[in-house]
């Protein structure tokens, strides 16, 4: 008798355990489904075919379409459509790079420059061409990449006809037009128009030439110096007059050449 009433008592116990196990699953369910819905992008661009979660995520959106940039850096005037834009930015001024990569020295301004930096470690390369072997590092240099392709030149200058397929390509064409070098040389007068330009201008100073010749003790500054001396090994000589066929190891001796045929004296 006693053990049949402990019997009931345990069908009972294991009865509610599992009606509140299903009540506990259910109300997850609906809590899921709740998220879910919230989550739904019921807020509608105007202009085109975005739609976002909320109305927040959806007003940053249309100042893509007004142009409109309200967070504006107080040292140079700069402007943003985000906050979280001007914060990175703010880091050129201070110079604070708070990721620093674990396997080397580089710091970064932010995370994204990082997660790409580390794949110069990891050799990692995802963004890969669908039409050729070219595979690369960062998002952005694939889409360059693809207007090879294309021939798409997506960045026009305002005074005269170039156009290029990079925005860092008709910044630095600009300056041609307002005479800007905002590149300065900390030990001479000189100044440039590009980082690159100066990084090879320093090596007047310190005597670097990394470039190394593997068949002499030929070392040069730039790999095009480099280049350009490999053709003594080689013969090389890939450019070729149409009238004559003669041949030269570089474009600018090709172009003097061809003043002996049009009698051209620009000097």
């Amino acid at each position: 008798m006693q053990l049949s009433t402990s019997k009931d008592s345990l069908d009972m116990q294991l009865s509610t355990s599992k009606d509140s196990l299903d009540m506990q699953l259910s109300t997850s369910k609906d809590s899921l489904d709740k998220i879910s819905h919230t989550r739904e992008k019921k807020y509608k661009c105007s202009v085109c075919e975005h739609s976002d979660i909320n109305k927040a995520h959806l007003r940053r959106h249309m100042r893509s379409h007004t142009g409109e940039k309200p967070y504006k850096c107080d040292i140079c005037k700069k402007c943003y459509t985000q906050n979280s834009n001007l914060t990175v930015h703010m880091r050129t001024h201070s110079g604070d790079k708070p990721y620093r990569c674990s396997n080397c020295e580089y710091s970064f301004t932010t995370k994204d420059n990082l997660r790409r930096h580390m794949r110069t470690h990891t050799g990692e390369k995802p963004f890969k061409c669908n039409i050729c072997d070219f595979c690369c590092k960062a998002s952005y240099a694939l889409t360059s990449h693809m207007r090879t392709h294309t021939g798409e030149k997506p960045f026009k200058c305002s005074i005269c006809k170039y156009c290029c397929k990079e925005s860092s390509s008709l910044t630095v064409h600009m300056r041609t037009h307002t005479g800007e070098k905002p590149y300065k040389c900390s030990l001479c007068d000189y100044s440039s128009t590009t980082k690159e330009h100066l990084r090879l201008h320093m090596r007047t100073h310190t005597g670097e030439k990394p470039f190394k010749c593997s068949l002499c003790d030929y070392s040069s500054t730039t790999k095009g110096h480099l280049r350009l001396h490999m053709r003594t090994h080689t013969g090389e000589k890939p450019y070729t007059c149409k009238i004559c066929n003669f041949s030269f190891t570089q474009k600018g001796n090709l172009g003097a050449h061809m003043r002996t045929h049009s009698g051209e004296k620009p000097y």
